[in-house]
């Protein structure tokens, strides 16, 4: 079995054949683009398993790559952006980014949001083993279809990302519940240490922006709980 293909898409040679280079020591497959259009044909040509994309590209920029990779084949996007800004990482995860880091950022943690990342599209393969709760979770006017990977709310299907899918599961198991920033780093994003709290922030104020506010509490310093209008429970 061949080791995963990673894309880098990244107009700054420097940091593309720095990152390539980290990669390739960890034992994956790497290929570096530099604009946006070449990134667009590469991702249909190449199937990678998982892209790194920075947010600020010549031709097409980093977001409307994601937006075009998304609607050809759902594929984790790590975004790489050189501002600290909250609007651009919700913009990112809107057109279907998984994850986002802010640059100047270290190997050590890109490789570790890389392997989390395959780690968890791994994980989704196994959710059609029989043993796996598949039944939709309904609260109210939401319907979280496990099985199909879908959501609707009043009827009308929202879409989610894989991550934002993943962490309003989580959180719908288990309603009313309250859960650390933690908890749900080491769950849904596979994560082992506390480094990436406000990735689940933007996550959540995405859902929230798709969803409505009124699904998921706040519980300030903690974490987050589902709190429904009605109990969340599986059909059956």
């Amino acid at each position: 079995m061949s080791a995963p293909l990673i894309m880098i898409v990244e107009d700054e040679p420097t940091i593309a054949s720095a990152v390539a280079r980290r990669l390739t020591a960890e034992g994956y497959r790497a290929h570096a683009v530099g604009d946006g259009l070449a990134a667009v044909s590469a991702a249909a040509a190449l199937q990678p398993d998982l892209i790194l994309l920075d947010v600020m590209l010549p031709g097409i920029d980093g977001l409307e790559v994601c937006r075009r990779v998304q609607a050809e084949r759902p594929v984790p996007v790590l975004m790489l952006t050189a501002r600290d800004d909250e609007t651009d990482k919700l913009i990112g995860l809107g057109v279907g980014a998984d994850d986002y880091m802010t640059k100047p950022f270290s190997m050590r943690e890109l490789v570790a949001r890389v392997k989390a990342l395959l780690r968890r599209v791994e994980r989704a393969k196994q959710l059609d083993a029989p043993e796996v709760d598949h039944r939709p979770i309904r609260a109210g006017d939401l319907v979280i279809d496990r099985a199909s990977r879908r959501v609707t709310r009043a009827g009308e299907e929202v879409h989610l990302t894989p991550t934002e899918f993943d962490l309003l599961v989580f959180l719908a198991e288990s309603p009313r519940t309250v859960l650390t920033r933690e908890k749900l780093l080491e769950h849904v994003w596979d994560w082992v240490d506390a480094s990436g709290t406000r990735t689940v922030d933007s996550h959540i104020k995405a859902v929230r922006r798709k969803l409505g506010a009124d699904l998921i509490r706040t519980v300030h310093g903690v974490g987050y709980a589902f709190e429904p209008n009605e109990e969340a429970q599986a059909d059956g």
